[in-house]
């Protein structure tokens, strides 16, 4: 009984280290694919996002200080795929979950938008 306890609290814990709210999930940590990411993006960020990661009348750039990994990590990404996001450094209103997208897709997003930030040095 008692290592049936054990095991089901170390299960426990286990997911909650891969819980995206907590802001350490694996998926994100450099397991993105820049080039899948760059199609994802294209078809599901990039209506308000801009083509360019630079914004549009819809949606924020992300090419900008605000999105780089310091203020934004890779895990708010996640969260905002998963539960929307209520305006807060921009007045487009609010951006709603987007369902459809796994953790990997958002990680190979993320890879992405990385990348376009490296790009126009913002990030190294």
């Amino acid at each position: 009984m008692a290592a049936a306890v054990i095991a089901i609290v170390t299960l426990a814990g286990c997911a909650s280290a891969s819980d995206p709210a907590s802001g350490d999930n694996p998926v994100l940590e450099g397991a993105g694919d820049v080039a899948l990411g760059a199609d994802l993006y294209a078809a599901n960020c990039a209506q308000c996002h801009g083509t360019d990661a630079t914004g549009t009348d819809q949606g924020p750039p992300f090419v900008h200080d605000v999105y780089v990994p310091s203020h934004h990590a890779d895990g708010a990404f996640l969260l905002a795929v998963r539960n929307g996001v209520q305006p807060h450094h921009w007045d487009f209103g609010p951006m709603p979950p987007r369902p459809g997208l796994s953790d990997q897709d958002v990680a190979d997003i993320v890879a992405y938008v990385r990348s376009v930030q490296r790009d126009a040095g913002l990030i190294e």
